[in-house]
């Protein structure tokens, strides 16, 4: 009748350890052994807004100089007021993923109460800790993680280190080999009056950008009907824009950029 912990990944550590991401392969690669040759994912950017937060994310994922994938998924929900976004080697990130969200439901289940964001975003934390071993052989998997606690007026940013080390961000981020490129074009384009729709256009433009400097992001592709993912977390919780409301975004980028190949221009004030 003694309850168990409220945390699935001591769980696992106590009953199953092998079956954690860190602990399978560590010790069995040499170093860098894989970590050109495995599908690696970029970029991913968040930006908040009055009321929420949004996370956006390009569909490549790359090994080494191939594309290895058009059409990755990297953003994901976590639970219903938050959403987590993965950089780095693609298979250990999207175990992590899981895991993650197993984590969040196993503490609802044990606690009968859920996690605030803050404690959310330590969990994770600990999480991408026990990776480190992986991490120091070249496979790094280093997510975003955003979202808002019910009754919140903002939504909040937590990015990582490989490390585990946590920093809060203010208003945006990103996190890939584009994030320079993207931050760089939201610093511009940021406005703390931003509405939903405000905030995923700023961020597409980001991700537009950072797929022109930066050859492991891939930009939308219209041919294929190819859209970032676009998730948006508000009082209303998760949800993830349909495709056909992305296209017509994507169109608007398009169309502007024809006229202005290097994108929206910041007022100087």
């Amino acid at each position: 009748m003694t309850p168990g912990t409220s945390s699935f990944t001591d769980f696992l550590g106590q009953h199953a350890p092998d079956l954690l991401p860190g602990r399978r392969l560590a010790g069995k690669l040499s170093d860098g052994e894989y970590s050109e040759i495995a599908p690696h994912g970029t970029t991913i950017v968040a930006v908040t807004f009055r009321g929420g937060v949004v996370m956006a994310g390009d569909r490549r994922a790359t090994a080494g100089h191939l594309i290895s994938q058009h059409d990755a998924e990297k953003v994901f929900q976590a639970d219903e007021y938050s959403a987590v976004g993965i950089a780095g080697t693609m298979g250990l990130a999207l175990e992590l993923v899981q895991l993650f969200r197993l984590e969040l439901e196993h503490y609802e289940k044990i606690e009968g109460t859920v996690l605030s964001l803050e404690g959310k975003a330590n969990r994770l934390a600990h999480m991408i800790r026990a990776n480190l071993g992986l991490a120091l052989q070249g496979l790094v998997a280093v997510p975003l993680f955003a979202g808002m606690d019910p009754g919140s007026e903002r939504g909040k940013i937590f990015s990582y280190d490989p490390t585990g080390a946590r920093s809060d961000e203010h208003s945006f981020y990103s996190v890939g080999s584009g994030s320079v490129f993207a931050r760089g074009a939201l610093k511009k384009l940021f406005r703390e009056d931003f509405t939903a729709d405000d905030a995923v256009m700023a961020a597409l433009q980001a991700l537009y950008d950072a797929a022109e400097d930066d050859s492991a992001t891939g930009g939308p592709d219209v041919l294929r009907k190819i859209y970032p993912i676009v998730a948006v977390v508000d009082e209303d919780g998760y949800r993830r824009y349909e495709d056909e409301d992305l296209s017509q975004m994507v169109d608007t980028i398009v169309s502007g950029r024809s006229r202005r190949p290097d994108g929206p221009q910041a007022p100087l004030n």
